[in-house]
């Protein structure tokens, strides 16, 4: 009898930790395929810890997953890999030259403006296929955790383990992770520190590549900003410190509030660039990036301008050191989307509790 035929006690190992059940199986028995891990959960042969379980369950290191018996035909052959280009060296040299910081779990790149982060219809050369020459011997590839705008600079943080993509994932997902990114816009907003919450949404007739304002159909949006310096009425240099993680969140939302950023002929036209020798380059950079680490402590890191920001600040007579003396608002978990969240399901759950004690109590006078 093979041991696909027998039951199987299997643990899940602190590479696993924070996973998806479904994505366990798919990288420890890619053999399986969804279909039959969904029946088992429907006739509650699927468990974990003795427990039932749903394909979507997170699963924790240490648990033992038990797999029931593959008692039905053979599963259709599995679709072909892609097969990953070399890279050349000077593109290995190249990837190698963004890191600004690494260690066992991650790794922080200083994106180049023009480079986009992943590869798309018409996007052949992108970061995500560069990733390979990140990885160390038998290591797997860094995993993206976030994304920035092709033409915007800066901070992007990768993943080196499916453990470490987790908690990553969890952070910015629960909003706990911090960006901040500098920008100059166009003139000088009314308000110098300010908070910007308009729901966005798709703009029809643009294939989802442009995003606009949507009172009646877009999802909350919320951006808070500070001004650092002004060029007299010309331009302002400001601090960005995106609240949620909408698609090109911080364009719009400038361009909303009559500021378009400097470059942004995508959102604002010709009024997106000034005279003179100024670049006509987007000028928003992420310039900070804080979060928790999966080990303990913090990764906090600052990814220096881009030629084309740094030029535009010297003209402008913008001092760098001013926005690095700001100090970061500390965020408490409790106030983030996912801590209401959790703090509104144990309130539910609470409530629950409460009320069949109450039928008992009540059953028993």
């Amino acid at each position: 009898m093979s041991a696909a035929d027998q039951v199987r006690q299997l643990e899940v190992t602190e590479e696993d930790d924070g996973i998806r059940l479904d994505r366990w199986f798919k990288r420890n028995l890619p053999e399986i395929g969804f279909g039959q891990i969904s029946r088992w959960a429907r006739t509650g042969q699927l468990r974990v810890d003795g427990k039932r379980a749903a394909p979507g369950d997170r699963i924790e290191a240490g648990q033992i997953v038990r797999v029931p018996p593959q008692t039905e035909a053979a599963p259709a052959p599995q679709k072909k890999r892609p097969v990953r280009v070399a890279l050349s060296e000077d593109e290995t040299a190249f990837v190698r030259s963004l890191v600004i910081h690494e260690d066992k779990a991650a790794i922080v790149v200083d994106k180049p403006p023009g480079l986009a982060t992943q590869g798309g219809t018409k996007t052949h050369d992108h970061l995500d296929r560069l990733l390979d020459g990140l990885a160390e011997g038998d290591a797997p590839r860094p995993k993206l955790v976030h994304r920035l705008d092709k033409d915007t600079s800066g901070a992007l943080l990768l993943a080196r383990t499916p453990r470490a993509a987790a908690f990553f994932g969890k952070a910015f997902a629960g909003r706990t992770a911090r960006k901040v990114y500098w920008a100059i816009v166009i003139g000088v907003p009314a308000v110098e520190d300010g908070m910007i919450e308009l729901p966005l949404a798709k703009q029809p007739g643009t294939g989802g590549e442009k995003m606009h304002v949507d009172e009646e159909e877009g999802l909350p949006a919320r951006t808070r900003y500070r001004v650092i310096e002004r060029a007299g009425n010309r331009a302002a240099w400001v601090e960005l410190q995106p609240l949620t993680g909408r698609t090109h969140q911080l364009r719009v939302h400038m361009e909303a509030i009559g500021h378009p950023i400097l470059g942004d002929g995508k959102y604002a036209g010709q009024d997106a660039f000034l005279t003179g020798a100024i670049s006509r380059k987007l000028h928003l950079h992420a310039r900070r990036l804080r979060v928790d680490h999966p080990d303990g402590g913090r990764i906090d890191v600052s990814a220096e301008l881009p030629e084309h920001f740094a030029a535009t600040m010297a003209s402008l007579g913008f001092d760098p050191a001013l926005g690095d003396a700001l100090p970061l608002d500390e965020v408490k978990y409790s106030d983030t989307p996912e801590g209401k969240r959790r703090a509104a399901a144990a309130a539910a759950k609470s409530r629950r509790q409460e009320r069949k004690g109450e039928r008992r109590n009540r059953r028993r006078g």
